[in-house]
């Protein structure tokens, strides 16, 4: 498989990185996650771990070298990592029960299979415009599907942030929301982030960004001007960018490789 690859986070402005993202792959699949964890410190930052360590299990023990089934793959992996949070003891007087947002995508026979569940998003960039992305579960945007806010009056809502499903939290909250399978194009982009990174951008400023430039410093340029635009009231900013097709880096591998984005 030919792509270009990176990933990055920043704490921004708060006391500890709760975001977590990794990627792995085969010869014939690649995955790609992302989570934010919440729910105060140890909690929000476990979820988050135990989301990405699911999947990179995961992967590992099925991509032989391929996912028999993709898509149920996601699903089962999601809802396995939601099932393992949800075991661990939690401390009424740290939060309660830890919670994390969760996206993710397995790209094989070039083609993405996707899903997540929060507000941590998916874009594929294509031919200058965002080809598909995830949508978020929250309430503010309950009230743009709704008619009742703009996109942009969206993006700096006081409440943006007020989600309406995870993994962990609230046993009978979570529910993955699966996206159409979409075929591939050369020079697609695909790219992840945590509300931290999305949040200080239009659409169109994203697309813009990726124009004629390597993926890894698109990403990390964002990543600065999100801090430098929350003027010191970021959040964690993380983030995963992958450029798809032949012209891209040859990733040939005998065993599966996994790439864990170390968080401090």
């Amino acid at each position: 498989m030919n792509f270009s690859i990176h990933q990055a986070s920043h704490i921004g402005n708060r006391r500890f990185n709760q975001d977590r993202v990794a990627y792995a792959y085969t010869n014939d699949a690649l995955l790609l996650v992302l989570a934010d964890g919440m729910g105060g410190h140890l909690h929000g930052e476990l979820a988050a771990s135990l989301t990405i360590e699911t999947f990179i299990e995961s992967f590992g023990r099925h991509a032989q070298p391929r996912i028999a089934e993709p898509g149920r793959f996601i699903l089962g992996t999601m809802r396995h990592a939601h099932e393992r949070i949800m075991k661990v003891p939690h401390d009424q007087d740290m939060g309660g029960f830890p919670g994390t947002t969760c996206v993710a995508a397995l790209i094989q026979d070039d083609k993405m299979y996707w899903g997540h569940a929060g507000d941590s998003r998916l874009y594929l960039l294509r031919d200058g415009a965002v080809f598909a992305r995830t949508n978020d579960h929250s309430v503010v945007q309950q009230w743009v599907d709704s008619g009742k806010l703009s996109a942009e009056q969206a993006r700096i809502h006081p409440q943006r942030n007020h989600i309406t499903n995870c993994l962990g939290g609230i046993e009978d909250l979570f529910y993955m929301e699966a996206g159409e399978p979409v075929a591939l194009r050369s020079g697609d982009v695909l790219l992840l982030g945590s509300d931290g990174l999305w949040g200080p951008f239009t659409d169109q400023e994203l697309v813009e960004a990726f124009f004629a430039l390597p993926v890894a410093d698109v990403l990390d340029g964002l990543v600065g001007l999100a801090l430098e635009r929350e003027d010191g009231h970021s959040d964690n900013v993380t983030g995963l960018a992958v450029r798809w097709g032949n012209s891209e880096t040859a990733h040939d591998t005998d065993e599966p490789v996994s790439h864990v984005l170390e968080i401090s």
